[in-house]
């Protein structure tokens, strides 16, 4: 880590110092014009935001794809981002999954839910299922909790995987306990539908055993009227 980088993230931050984007900006160049790959992500970053210059898209992939270049993985997810979304690029859904996947095998989570979720659409990949939990659940591990929103939808709906509701109710639980909005709605969903299924099932059960009462009784009327 360059000592201009270093000064970019206290200024940035705001640590020691007051929060100042446009100073972190100027260190962040400096780091980033000698070549450091971090720095380069990072001013792709703060385009890509407008914090400390002007928000500008193609500036922010510039940055990115220099960084990318390097082999940074979360430039790469970053310029992943910008050609699903078409911003600073065309939108490019195969150039998408590419730096989706070349980030997603350096272990960078973000990417692999996103090269999951490419897969689970069949945007720029053919649509793979079971391929897409591969991916969700690698995320997952990780505590990535959209991952581990996604991994449960896919258990919820059997895709990928065969249909567990107790196993989708698990990774939306992991994902509700980090705030995870949408996973908090899933888990109440299923705990309501399980309530509501207990209640039609002891109905069902009650309405049942009322029938083969009926039922028993006439057999006996039945066979009572048969004799001679």
């Amino acid at each position: 880590m360059t000592a201009e980088f270093k000064l970019a993230r206290i200024y940035y931050k705001g640590k020691g110092v007051p929060q100042d984007y446009a100073e972190a900006v100027r260190w962040y160049r400096k780091a980033a014009d000698r070549g450091y790959a971090q720095a380069q992500g990072a001013f792709g970053f703060m385009y890509y935001e407008g914090k400390g210059v002007p928000q500008d898209y193609a500036e922010a992939a510039r940055w990115y794809r220099k960084a990318s270049d390097q082999g940074y993985a979360k430039a790469q997810f970053g310029l992943a981002s910008m050609y699903y979304d078409g911003k600073g690029v065309s939108q490019d859904y195969a150039e998408a999954a590419r730096w989706y996947r070349k980030a997603a095998e350096q272990g960078d989570a973000l990417a692999q839910d996103g090269i999951g979720f490419m897969y689970y659409q069949g945007k720029g990949v053919p649509q793979d299922y079971a391929e897409a939990v591969r991916w969700y659940r690698k995320a997952a591990d990780q505590g990535y909790a959209k991952a581990q929103y996604d991994l449960g939808y896919m258990y919820s709906h059997g895709k990928g995987v065969p249909q567990d509701y107790a196993e989708a109710a698990r990774w939306y639980r992991k994902a509700a306990d980090q705030g995870h909005e949408n996973a908090q709605r899933a888990l109440g969903s299923m705990r309501m539908g399980l309530t509501t299924w207990s209640k039609i099932n002891l109905s069902l059960a009650f309405l049942g055993s009322i029938l083969l009462l009926i039922s028993s009784r006439g057999s006996i009327r039945d066979r009572s009227e048969q004799q001679p």
